[in-house]
């Protein structure tokens, strides 16, 4: 039982500024004025935020974090688990805010199929009922 105990992979602790960078980031990730963008063929992915005059630069590639405000814009390379835990929060709320826009679409496209299909019966029936008078008058 101890060996299994050994083998378990221990939670990952972060320095003091990798809290601070992962912090910014998953604060600016909350945010849905936060842009996010990706090359992920360059391995690059992209946080901008206006309002808070931020943003940040990730290289997965090169396990380089930049973050850049209205004062101060640092590059650092970082461990690479590190980078890795920072990309999979950006990926996940990338996929968030995917799965919205798809749902909203797919809502909007049904209403209109709704829309279309229940017109479509009116119109059968408004047919059918002419159809009947004019039987009925000859």
């Amino acid at each position: 039982m101890c060996m299994f105990n050994l083998l378990r992979k221990r939670p990952r602790v972060y320095s003091k500024i990798e809290n601070h960078i992962f912090g910014i980031i998953t604060e600016l990730l909350k945010l849905s004025s936060t842009d996010i963008n990706s090359d992920e063929l360059g391995g690059k992915y992209y946080l901008s935020n206006e309002e808070q005059h931020f943003k940040v630069t990730i290289m997965s590639n090169d396990y380089v974090i930049r973050l850049t405000n209205t004062r101060d814009s640092v590059a650092e390379k970082y461990d690479k688990a590190f980078v890795e835990d920072v990309l999979k929060a950006v990926k996940e709320e990338k996929h968030r805010r995917m799965e919205v826009v798809y749902d909203s679409i797919n809502n909007s496209i049904e209403k209109m199929a709704e829309r279309l299909h229940n017109t479509l019966i009116e119109s059968n029936e408004l047919e059918t009922q002419k159809v009947r008078h004019l039987e009925k008058t000859s």
